[in-house]
């Protein structure tokens, strides 16, 4: 009987995106395996286009009152059969879940409590997400852990009106967060100095932030708003046909820096790159304590050594 792997990774985005690289050595070193990859329903459709799982299960992040919801993630978990368990999540409700598998429990490679191959790094949170993972799956028998990569991620970009040469911005962010975002109006300045580059700027984001993106793009033929209008996908797909991409530090700026777009990003003190970083074969990180002290000559300073 095939092997069964599960591996647990919930979220956000950015987490995701920068865990491609553990899924790749995963599916590499379980070659013969079943593999299931538990995650939260945003993230279904881009775990499946990998082609680094067989399965998608979606967790509904029960509250541990909710003992229905527990139940019922006990029992699949039980009857999945899975020989090993690789918790990329590692927080506290995704250790926790090695309990709900009763006496039969798998190997488990994560930070539960008595688990049978522990990431026994006390300093595990001060590395960068790539780093950490890779240690983790070495610690676990894996020793080969390839950089983060969706540029095997394929989509459908016909429905889009895309100029021929363009460069992506990602100007939006948690609305919990807005000092991580650069203003507006600087944005909307850095797509003029773009158009005198002979780029185009096709806006992606949320449509919750479409006030943000269509501040700048009001009045410009130069801009396309596709605020709300793709899928993670897309994205991946979007950043292999750009030249160039700039945003700030939220999860479509993993997307587009991992599929291979030159990035620049834009970090405030509200978060810390050493940690969370987009990875891909050239990011610039920016970084000012304040977002709003940071000029549109520095960003096209950085869009040049991006583009180098």
């Amino acid at each position: 009987m095939a092997e069964r792997i599960l591996v647990i990774r919930l979220g956000a985005l950015g987490d995701i995106v920068l865990s491609t690289g553990a899924f790749a050595a995963i599916r590499h070193h379980h070659a013969d395996a079943r593999i299931v990859l538990l995650t939260t329903a945003p993230y279904q459709d881009l775990a499946l286009a990998g082609g680094w799982f067989d399965e998608v299960w979606l967790d509904e992040r029960p509250s541990w009152w909710q003992l229905g919801a527990l139940r019922r993630l006990s029992r699949s978990l039980r009857e999945g059969c899975f020989d090993r368990v690789y918790d990329l999540q590692t927080s506290d409700r995704s250790g926790r879940y090695l309990r709900l598998f009763g006496s039969r429990r798998p190997e488990w490679s994560g930070i539960a409590r008595g688990c049978s191959h522990p990431h026994a790094n006390r300093e595990r949170d001060s590395m960068h997400t790539v780093e950490r993972q890779a240690e983790q799956l070495h610690m676990a028998g894996i020793e080969q852990v390839p950089p983060p990569d969706l540029s095997m991620v394929a989509a459908d970009l016909s429905m889009f009106a895309l100029p021929p040469r363009f460069a992506l911005l990602v100007p939006g962010g948690s609305a919990h967060r807005l000092a991580k975002r650069w203003p507006a109006a600087r944005y909307r300045e850095l797509a003029e100095r773009l158009r005198g580059m002979g780029l185009a700027s096709v806006l992606i984001g949320a449509e919750a932030e479409n006030g943000v993106l269509e501040q700048i793009a009001a009045g410009r033929r130069d801009v396309v708003n596709l605020c709300g209008a793709t899928s993670f996908a897309q994205i991946a797909a979007l950043a292999r046909y750009a030249v160039l991409a700039v945003g700030n530090d939220t999860g479509p700026v993993h997307l587009v820096a991992t599929a291979g777009c030159p990035t620049v990003v834009l970090f405030s003190g509200a978060s810390d790159p050493a940690l969370t970083a987009p990875r891909g074969p050239s990011v610039v990180v920016v970084r000012r304590p304040s977002l709003g002290d940071l000029s549109v000559d520095e960003v096209a300073h950085a869009a040049r050594r991006a583009l180098a």
